[in-house]
């Protein structure tokens, strides 16, 4: 049996935690860089004076909060509700409102994506190449790595696909978007169904079969494991031969 002891969850957790404060800290700085760039601020105060300027007109809050409104008559919340309605429809029907929201919610999506990215690329892929076996921050911390289910060094290219097909992609941005769109009104409750039924696969791939993988490992073909007491083979070659000497002390063993 080859030496691989797989990570804990308790230690993948709080590795997972270190990781993710760093990837926000991250992730925020970049969104901030891209939002200097392309003059986000600028956009969401020509929205914002939009909306004002619709408010006025119809003496309407259309951000009121739900404890000022329940705490309005029957009437007052009826005069409320036709006031909003009209003010929301002329939004919808002035072209430069429904431009300016259209762009803003497009940046949105573009400046926390890209922020993500740059976090994500920094802290899951250039740090693990920099400290060796696939690990982050988090995992060095714990003393976890990366490897094949063989016990082989994880190559760049497994490291890439886990990195940004599977965590990126998959695991991050589908939610993130899910997200934003719950945010800006474009879905409800089929938001809710999408963000848990992500959680319920991957709960379901990572105690499948005892695997303890989740999305990412299975797409690049990985493991997490505890790293002093897991052998780490260089190359297939020096596995393959390392199986070989064992099977052959083996053997010998049973000669005599």
């Amino acid at each position: 049996m080859l030496p691989i002891t797989k990570a804990s969850a308790w230690k993948r957790i709080f590795a997972f935690l270190l990781d993710f404060i760093l990837l926000t800290i991250v992730a925020t700085g970049g969104a901030l860089l891209v939002s200097v760039i392309t003059g986000y601020t600028e956009k969401t105060e020509q929205m914002q004076a939009i909306y004002e300027e619709y408010e006025d007109r119809f003496d309407v809050d259309l951000f009121i909060s739900q404890a000022d409104y329940d705490s309005m008559s029957e009437q007052e919340q009826a005069e409320y509700r036709i006031k909003a309605e009209q003010a929301n429809r002329a939004i919808n029907e002035d072209e430069n409102a429904v431009k300016t929201f259209n762009l803003v919610m497009t940046l949105t999506v573009i400046i926390t994506s890209l922020g993500i990215l740059i976090a994500v690329l920094i802290t899951e892929f250039v740090v693990p190449l920099i400290l060796k076996n696939g690990q982050t921050v988090g995992k060095k911390v714990f003393s976890l790595c990366l490897c094949t289910p063989d016990g082989v060094k994880v190559s760049s290219i497994s490291l890439f696909i886990r990195t940004i097909l599977g965590k990126f992609t998959l695991e991050i941005m589908i939610p993130v978007i899910v997200v934003l769109m719950i945010f800006f009104g474009s879905i409800g409750v089929i938001g809710i169904i999408i963000l848990a039924l992500i959680v319920i696969v991957e709960a379901v791939v990572y105690f499948s079969k005892g695997r303890s993988q989740m999305i990412h490992d299975l797409m690049a073909n990985t493991i997490v494991v505890d790293m002093s007491s897991t052998r780490i083979f260089e190359t297939n070659e020096e596995m393959i031969e390392y199986v070989k000497e064992k099977a052959a002390e083996q053997a010998a063993k049973e000669i005599y």
